[in-house]
């Protein structure tokens, strides 16, 4: 950890109450992710980014169950995700094309697309509705719709996610116009999966990283890591299925078919498992 001298202003997310002050702070690189606060009475709290998102959050107004909470926003981000993740777990399953027909498999990734930009929205609404002050405190916030942060490791993950899924929404929405020519296809269906999956990529490293609070880390025990983890090979396989799905001019076919449909079909059950367990993280002690 490193010692903070004056003040907590290295967490962009928090407004410290008068009398209040940090101890210490530990992250990756700029970003802070843990710290140690100390209450006006002496007292000592501990933040965690992503366990301060999950927990106290002005949009929480679910109850305590971790399977049917419809009035917290952190159980349909995990709804939703899990129901997109099934979409494109299912669209790369074996069989299922030859089952349903070319149209209905790629209808089933714009559909699943489509879930996953609902879900990451909903991310970003959680992520800056995030309440700034510490725990306990329940001042009155307002709920926020847009803020700019930068600085925090969460906003900058669900605002990368957001982007990366409305390149995957370009990409199978093209992918349904069975009349483009290998350039176009290139172009347009290609291209945006590759931008989407290096987004997913980007945005699960900064998630991984605010769970472990630096680059390497190892926590089997903890819930918050088993779901970065997921996720982080989740987009891991998302990725090679892009790169694997350029169509080469001279034979008309994907690099590797093989590989697009096991890293398309192994992407959706990681993102599905995290998804899952996004509800019972919701009320997890913390």
């Amino acid at each position: 950890m490193k010692e903070t001298k004056v003040s907590c202003s290295e967490i962009s997310s928090l407004n410290l109450p008068e009398g209040w002050s940090c101890i210490k702070t530990e992250g990756p690189g700029p970003f802070v992710t843990r710290a140690i606060l100390r209450h006006p009475k002496g007292t000592q709290v501990n933040w965690d980014s992503r366990d301060h998102r999950k927990h106290y959050n002005l949009l929480d107004r679910g109850n305590k169950s971790a399977w049917w909470a419809p009035g917290a926003i952190g159980w349909w981000i995990g709804i939703l995700f899990a129901f997109g993740s099934i979409c494109f777990a299912a669209g790369a399953a074996p069989g299922y094309v030859d089952w349903v027909g070319n149209q209905i498999d790629g209808m089933t990734f714009f559909i699943g697309s489509i879930f996953f930009t609902t879900a990451a929205f909903s991310q970003y609404i959680e992520t800056v509705n995030t309440r700034q002050t510490p725990k306990g405190l329940l001042l009155n916030e307002k709920k926020r719709f847009f803020t700019w942060e930068p600085r925090r490791i969460d906003w900058l993950a669900s605002v990368v996610q957001l982007i990366g899924t409305l390149f995957f929404n370009i990409s199978t929405f093209y992918a349904l116009n069975s009349t483009l020519t290998i350039q176009q296809i290139n172009h347009h269906v290609w291209g945006p999966d590759v931008y989407g999956s290096v987004c997913f990529l980007i945005a699960s490293g900064l998630v991984w990283m605010e769970v472990g609070h630096s680059l390497f880390s190892w926590k089997i025990g903890n819930l918050s890591w088993q779901i970065a983890l997921l996720n982080l090979l989740g987009s891991i396989a998302f990725g090679v299925s892009a790169i694997a799905a350029f169509v080469l001019p001279l034979t008309g076919q994907p690099i590797n078919l093989t590989l697009v449909n096991l890293g398309t079909f192994t992407g959706g059950i990681c993102f599905f498992i995290g998804a899952v367990l996004l509800l019972p993280e919701r009320t997890h002690p913390d």
